[in-house]
């Protein structure tokens, strides 16, 4: 997407948002497309969830160990 509509994702007017990228980027912003220009949104969003991982699954969940958990419970033992 264009500059304007990335600048609207962070709730900036487009001035103030290139006048953020050089430190947005130094963040880890994702970068335009060097041959468009253009912003990834999807790639936007992800770089705004990691800010603040503890509110959002930012990694793919995995079925647990049935013999870990199976033993777990056995032996009173909390598992994360």
């Amino acid at each position: 997407m264009p500059a304007t509509q990335a600048a609207r994702r962070l709730g900036k007017s487009l001035t103030d948002f290139e006048a953020l990228l050089p430190r947005l980027i130094g963040r880890g912003f994702p970068e335009p497309d060097p041959d468009t220009g253009n912003f990834d949104l999807d790639a936007i969003d992800a770089w705004r969830r990691t800010r603040h991982p503890h509110l959002f699954l930012t990694e793919a969940r995995r079925a647990r160990d049935a013999r870990v958990v199976v033993s777990a419970r056995l032996n009173g033992t909390k598992i994360g």
